[in-house]
């Protein structure tokens, strides 16, 4: 058992964790949420003793083995699997200890314990979780410095889940993996044996592996049961009841003031004033739950080009003369595409999105694009290359050279930058502001075409759900690199599979392609011509209804919260306490009032059933 018992861990100043205390049980599996910024990192490290806390302490049984990713890479020359074989100290000690013992009885001890702890296999199993992050056998034997630093970091991954510590602590696992990685990792920690608590923003990870969701939010954190879809209904039912005790409590407040203002100067009610005056002082402020109103993507659309944007004939590119890494591209996009690349890292998407973007040359073929396309191409590189020094403002106003005040800040205010934080310097942004601030860069010129590679790393599950829906309101085209498969599933109606050095459009959905790649059948089919593929000429149409879809949800979870708080406080009428505006309402009107919200009730969350099942088992035509 984990216990958090009101630690309080204060930061340069800064209140970052405030009496929080938490239990969690043996074998279970925790999600770790909350807004970026908000202290998730902070309290693992206090998990593992990285950070001493203020005040509180941790306590877990002394045996308890905690893993843990650090944040420095591992390099040297040693290969991946021996650095992942590594990793399991004890059976490294016992076998070096083998090697050398000539005591007999010891020896057969030595045996009986790596037979014990699978050392025998160890080889296999290094092999088996390399392979599911991205490893080849080749890339298995090659030294740690000839990889690059996200390649280091997933070796760093697999050497912690190879040592299969009593409490895994994953912050962020998915960050520097693929979408085929991301699949395989989800997959192995569903049958992880051990307490997991992991830092995560991917929706669908946090529904199909966690147990429990742990979300920090002012310094507080609280357990819910369920994955993270079971966490926001509790949330909204949990708005919806504080948005009504805090009405309750301000009437209840402001009643009192006004007694104590009217008879606090009055010998014979004096008393009573006070009293009052007493009671108000101790009553504690029921807060409402914080939102960030500056969450904030709102995409210009751009001028009406017609069809095709870009068309790929026999294309080839690479970065190397005579080297080509993509060969044979046959692809046409259209103002309508809202395009994902598929396949693993290494294969080339970033590649193509680089040639589609300008960036690269073609080495053969031809590529043809519309004379007045504009193209916004957003990677990794541009949110961790902005100069710390300068402000929004400023790095706005010389992209925009020759724009009005008014049109760099509506620019920016488009993407949550607006009055003093379009003023405040980058290098106190978080990276989530960071993402939002690129973005606002890179679509300044409302581009018809919109390139985004790996968008979601800095961003939190809320900011990823407001990507999505401004994604899904943008008028112009969209290729979209992601691991994030919620992204993928509510914002793409075309996937372009890119592998064995050329790119071609798969036919299946995103669900085939998952199955495909967990070994759970074989691909439906990809198409073999270049082109428009299976969801080509639909994909307007089909975003439209899923757009539709997203709405119906959304507008029925808005009425549920406004039924449950309306029951909520005719509750409350009805108890003796009623609000202002039904104080004068009898208690016949009240319960009139009372079945009618209920009955409102039940047909929202009806409404809200029907429309979530149809969202779920919505494919786009083929």
């Amino acid at each position: 058992m984990l216990t958090i018992q009101g630690i309080t861990v204060r930061l340069g100043g800064r209140t970052i964790l405030d009496r929080a205390s938490a239990t969690i049980q043996p074998g279970a599996k925790v999600g770790l949420i909350g807004r970026n910024g908000a202290g998730k990192s902070t309290l693992m490290k206090t998990i593992i003793g990285e950070i001493e806390p203020d005040e509180g302490g941790i306590e877990m049984p002394k045996r308890m083995r905690l893993g843990y990713i650090s944040q420095s890479a591992p390099s040297g020359s040693l290969s991946p699997v021996e650095t992942v074989l590594a990793a399991d100290t004890e059976r490294a000690a016992l076998l070096e200890e083998a090697e050398t013992c000539t005591d007999p009885d010891r020896l057969g001890d030595l045996h009986d314990r790596l037979i014990a702890i699978d050392a025998y296999t160890a080889d296999a199993r290094a092999a088996r979780i390399l392979i599911g992050l991205g490893f080849d056998e080749e890339m298995q034997a090659q030294p740690l410095d000839s990889f690059s630093g996200g390649w280091k970091m997933r070796v760093a991954l697999a050497s912690l889940l190879f040592s299969a510590p009593d409490l895994l602590l994953l912050d962020e696992p998915s960050n520097h993996l693929d979408l085929e990685a991301t699949l395989w990792l989800e997959s192995f920690l569903q049958s992880y044996p051990g307490t997991m608590v992991v830092i995560s923003h991917e929706r669908d990870l946090l529904n199909n592996v966690v147990d429990t969701i742990l979300h920090l939010q002012g310094g507080k954190i609280a357990l819910y049961a369920g994955g993270y879809d079971s966490f926001e209904r509790q949330r909204a039912e949990r708005a919806a009841q504080l948005a009504s005790a805090k009405a309750a409590q301000d009437a209840e407040r402001k009643k009192l003031a006004d007694y104590v203002a009217r008879n606090s100067a009055r010998a014979s009610t004096a008393k009573q004033a006070q009293s009052r005056a007493k009671m108000l002082a101790r009553m504690q402020p029921v807060m409402a739950m914080i939102e960030d109103p500056s969450l904030h993507f709102d995409f210009p659309d751009p001028t009406e080009l017609r069809p095709p944007l870009i068309t790929l004939d026999l294309a080839a590119t690479g970065y190397l003369a005579d080297t080509p890494i993509l060969q044979r591209l046959n692809l046409r996009i259209d103002p309508d595409d809202r395009i994902a690349l598929l396949g693993r890292n290494g294969n080339g998407k970033t590649t193509l999105a680089r040639l589609l973007a300008g960036q690269l040359a073609p080495m053969g073929g031809d590529m043809h694009l519309s004379g007045k396309l504009q193209i916004g191409y957003f990677t990794q590189y541009q949110v961790e290359e902005l100069p710390t020094g300068s402000t929004p403002i400023e790095l706005m106003t010389r992209a925009m050279s020759g724009k009005t005040p008014a049109a760099v800040r509506g620019q920016l205010g488009r993407f949550g930058f607006s009055g003093p934080r379009a003023e405040s310097q980058v290098g106190t942004l978080s990276g989530g502001e960071r993402a939002r601030l690129a973005l606002a860069l890179v679509t300044r010129d409302a581009p018809h075409l919109l390139i985004l590679d790996e968008p979601t790393n800095h961003l939190d599950v809320d900011a990823r759900e407001a990507l999505v829906q401004a994604l899904n309101t943008y008028s112009g085209a969209v290729i979209l690199i992601s691991h994030d498969r919620h992204m993928v599933e509510l914002t793409a109606d075309r996937l372009v599979l890119v592998d064995a050095g050329t790119a071609r459009d798969y036919a299946g959905s995103i669900e085939d392609y998952i199955d495909f790649v967990l070994g759970r059948n074989q691909p439906k089919g990809e198409g073999a011509k270049g082109g428009k593929g299976g969801k080509g000429k639909g994909g307007a149409k089909s975003r439209e209804e899923m757009k539709a879809l997203q709405k119906a949800v959304t507008e029925a979870e808005t009425a549920i919260a406004r039924a449950q708080a309306l029951l909520a406080a005719l509750d409350a009428a009805l108890a003796g306490k009623p609000e202002r505006e039904l104080a004068r309402l009898s208690m016949g009107e009240l319960s009139r009032q009372r079945s009618a919200a209920a009955s409102a009730l039940e047909t929202a969350e009806a409404r809200w059933i029907a429309a979530g099942e149809a969202l779920e088992t919505f494919k786009a035509p083929v």
